[in-house]
């Protein structure tokens, strides 16, 4: 077996080698730029949340934990009701729940730009329509759940942007949508990708988005703080 970080190293390495896939990123040969609108770094210590969706939420979560500046992040459910927010019922496809990420970031260490960047680049395929990768249904369809009108500015105008410059061969199908609420997914969905770093769905789906991760973003890429501080 491997360690986490030395799995990390095997997962790029097969990465350049073609053997092992990802579905993140259709871009046509470009890297995806930072937002040309932003919000301001805080000055000052703090949390915020942000809410994407983007296919199985064992990967989600697993690219955003290992962002500097993010406090820790949560698998769950949003865009539909209370009493359907349970994971039986939402793989049936008909809930209007997507399966979703809650991010607790610092404002001051890295800005919500900043974090639709890493989701637009490594995170899944923005291209795809209600499905990624193996995974089909609505409830895997792509998302962001904007909190405040400054991050509906903010996302809009990045897909906006991204697609007037083509950095994917096909539109991007990312929804901009309120968000109405966040759910958490029940105990066994969080920290999958790390509790089952040897699953086959894990190490061919998910490994190669954190992989990326750490490759094309190394200024930002940090070890799972909030689950290290969980064994201690």
């Amino acid at each position: 077996m491997f360690s986490g970080s030395l799995r990390i190293l095997v997962v790029i390495s097969l990465l350049l080698m073609g053997v092992v896939g990802c579905q993140a990123g259709d871009a046509a040969g470009k890297a995806v730029p930072s937002p040309q609108v932003d919000a301001s770094l805080a000055k000052s210590k703090g949390e915020q949340t942000a809410v994407v969706a983007g296919g199985c939420f064992w990967g989600i979560q697993a690219v955003f934990q290992h962002v500097k500046g993010v406090i820790h992040a949560t698998s769950g459910y949003s865009g539909g009701a209370a009493n359907t927010a349970e994971y039986e019922i939402v793989s049936i496809g008909e809930t209007g729940h997507a399966e979703s990420v809650k991010i607790t970031y610092d404002p001051s260490e890295i800005t919500y730009g900043q974090l639709l960047r890493v989701f637009f680049s490594v995170a899944l395929d923005p291209t795809e329509l209600n499905r990624q990768g193996p995974d089909e249904g609505t409830q895997y369809r792509s998302v962001i759940f904007y909190g405040n009108e400054e991050q509906q500015k903010i996302a809009q105008a990045y897909i906006a942007q991204l697609d007037k410059a083509k950095v994917f061969s096909r539109p991007i199908v990312t929804q901009v949508a309120p968000l109405k609420a966040f759910y958490p997914a029940e105990a066994y969905h969080q920290d999958y990708f790390e509790h089952h770093p040897d699953s086959g769905y894990i190490m061919y789906n998910d490994a190669p988005k954190v992989a990326h991760l750490r490759q094309e973003f190394p200024d930002i890429y940090t070890a799972n703080a909030a689950l290290e501080a969980k064994k201690r």
